[in-house]
């Protein structure tokens, strides 16, 4: 029950709290705290009021029973205390006492007691305490104040003990009328808990009025905070005052228009978020590419219709699966694109297969992409997939075209080379028909163009069917200095200097040495033939991490930068006496050889051609057979 009504009180509390006016509340509250503070100062009052009127009852006390000690001993040094008749009433002990209880109302008694007896040798004994009062007596010898408390006829009453200065073996005790002491203390406490009333009261009006004028702005700032918050911003507060309510009206105003300045870029961001959403959706709807947005899990959230006719499935169908699209084959792959997008790398486009509903796998084109927060952090991801099934045709229709353009060039480049030594063994064989004699000079100039015309037969076939190889583990370095000491008379003879810069750095690779040679021979022997005036050759061999760079550049005449797209192609030379396929041969070989090669030139500066190789990552014995 009790807790029932405690609850109760609690929430009628509540209710009437929230009910309050700020007002009402700062006057609660406010006045709370002056009613601590007095409350306060009356408990330190009321602590010094007693302290006080103890000290002052203890001094009032000890000064009464000296006087009284002292009557009794001026008494004793006249004579005999027993023979008083000479001695004048007013100077005996019991007059002198009557004479301090007239001038201290508060003492009732005062009694000389024997300290070795115990019994009453001077004054009255009418407030009995026969339980404590004789053995106190006969008990104090020193000159502290000792204190008891004790009742007699319905009163409350102090008895003190003061033993004789003089050392007569006497105790002076004192009867203090302690309810008089505490109804005066009652009294004053009355009068202070009256005036503390009054004060407190008149206190709160006071407050209560100069609140009330203190935050009469408020009123005017609430009124602009309910404007505010019904979106009309343009009436401003009239400021009347300096102060900080003033300051805070000022800063009102200022908010309230920057508010109607955000309102209005918050409706043109809207109305723009709302179209480029409507954009988007429309341009994600109507997109030819099949593209579906899941969660972190793979699980799909959305498709496109285009999602809907390439892989078969209905948008209700999909909502939820895990990868739908992916066969079991590829589940792996696309876990680890995944994961990579995770770790914040991008992926580009990758060439792959997917699965439809009924299970056919077609090629398609994938790029996934992740879609963050504000935060940054991704939340799903976006798959685009293309369907590659027709421009894979085109592209085998476009690879046969070039292999039949490819073969026509071929076709045209071999007659056309083969046909200029044919013209001239056939004049020279119609000659010696006609003068039928044999010329000795005629049978080497057509000996010399049967070997033009199996030089480019073999060059041909060569470039058409590569001879059957064999890959061993060769050092680059070696094969390049074997191609420098069968070259070196030659260069001798042409005034070129060979200048080498060779890494020490092993640069072993899987090759065919002979094909590689070959590919050596045909580089210098063209930077030869570029310096006919003579000059060097720089060469180099520089070991990059897992590939090996050799570089071989010259001081020659150049290659105009409209022919360098052209190097490689079929019988295109610039040299009299070439077939133009020693290139051609050469980036065939390099090609086979997991290689580049790469050709820089500038008119009258020289050439640079860069080949780099895969460099093997263990250290097989050498001339082993390697992987291809």
């Amino acid at each position: 029950m009790n807790n029932h009504c405690m609850q109760v009180s609690r929430i009628i509390l509540r209710r009437v709290g929230h009910a309050l006016s700020i007002k009402s509340k700062l006057t609660v509250a406010i006045s709370f705290m002056l009613v601590s503070v007095v409350i306060l100062y009356h408990l330190v009052s009321e602590y010094t009021m007693v302290k006080g009127f103890e000290q002052l009852m203890s001094a009032s006390i000890r000064q009464s029973s000296e006087q009284a000690s002292l009557a009794v001993r001026d008494y004793e040094n006249r004579g005999n205390p027993q023979n008083t008749a000479g001695i004048d009433s007013l100077l005996q002990p019991d007059g002198i006492f009557l004479r301090i209880l007239e001038i201290n109302p508060f003492i009732k008694e005062i009694t000389v007691f024997g300290n070795d007896s115990g019994q009453v040798n001077y004054g009255t004994y009418t407030y009995i305490d026969a339980n404590n009062d004789p053995f106190i007596a006969q008990a104090h010898r020193d000159e502290s104040l000792q204190y008891t408390t004790f009742d007699h006829n319905g009163g409350s009453y102090y008895r003190s003990f003061l033993a004789s200065p003089d050392a007569r073996g006497l105790v002076v005790s004192v009867v203090y009328d302690k309810s008089s002491i505490e109804s005066m203390l009652g009294l004053k406490r009355h009068h202070a808990l009256v005036y503390t009333g009054i004060f407190l009261l008149c206190t709160m009006i006071l407050t209560y009025i100069l609140i009330g004028f203190m935050i009469r702005p408020l009123k005017d700032i609430l009124w602009k905070v309910n404007e505010v918050s019904s979106v009309r911003f343009h009436k401003p507060i009239q400021i009347k005052r300096k102060d900080e309510f003033g300051l805070l009206a000022l800063k009102i105003n200022a908010m309230s228009q920057n508010l109607s300045i955000y309102m209005d870029k918050l409706r043109k961001a809207f109305e723009e978020n709302r179209r480029m959403k409507e954009h988007l959706e429309s341009f994600i709807n109507h997109s030819n590419d099949a593209i579906h947005l899941m969660d972190l899990e793979g699980k799909v959230i959305q498709i496109n219709r285009a999602f809907e006719q390439l892989f078969g499935y209905e948008e209700s169908e999909v909502l939820g699966m895990r990868f739908p699209t992916v066969p079991d084959t590829h589940r792996m792959e696309k876990r680890q694109m995944i994961g990579l997008l995770l770790t914040g790398k991008k992926l580009p486009a990758q060439e792959t297969v997917r699965m439809t509903k009924s299970g056919e796998i077609i090629p398609v084109s994938v790029m996934v992409s992740p879609i963050r927060d504000s935060d940054g952090t991704i939340r799903a991801f976006a798959s685009i997939c293309r369907d590659m099934r027709s421009r894979n045709r085109m592209e085998e229709l476009l690879r046969r075209s070039e292999k039949l353009t490819t073969v026509g060039q071929l076709a045209a480049g071999v007659a056309h080379e083969i046909r200029n030594p044919l013209t001239t063994l056939r004049g020279f064989l119609q000659l010696q028909q006609q003068s039928q004699k044999l010329s000795l000079s005629h049978v080497n100039l057509m000996l010399s163009e049967l070997d033009r015309i199996n030089l480019i037969v073999g060059e041909f076939l060569i470039l058409a069917k590569p001879q059957a190889t064999k890959f061993v583990t060769k050092d680059i370095r070696n094969v390049l200095n074997d191609v420098l000491v069968f070259l070196d008379s030659e260069a001798h003879l042409h005034n070129i200097v060979f200048r080498t810069v060779i890494t020490e750095e092993e640069c072993r690779i899987s090759c065919e040495e002979n094909q590689l040679k070959q590919v050596f021979i045909n580089l210098l022997k063209n930077a030869i033939e570029a310096m006919p005036g003579g000059g060097s050759v720089h060469i180099s061999i520089q070991r990059k991490g897992d590939r090996i760079a050799i570089s071989i550049t010259d001081e020659g005449v150049g290659i105009p930068e409209e022919m360098i797209s052209k190097i490689g192609d079929p019988f295109f030379t610039a040299k009299e006496t070439g077939t133009g396929l020693g290139i051609m041969v050469s980036q065939r070989i390099i090609t086979s050889h997991q290689g580049t090669m790469d050709i820089q030139s500038q008119v009258n500066v020289g050439t640079s051609v860069k080949v780099t190789l895969p460099a093997l990552k263990k250290e097989p014995q050498e001339d082993l057979p390697a992987a291809q």
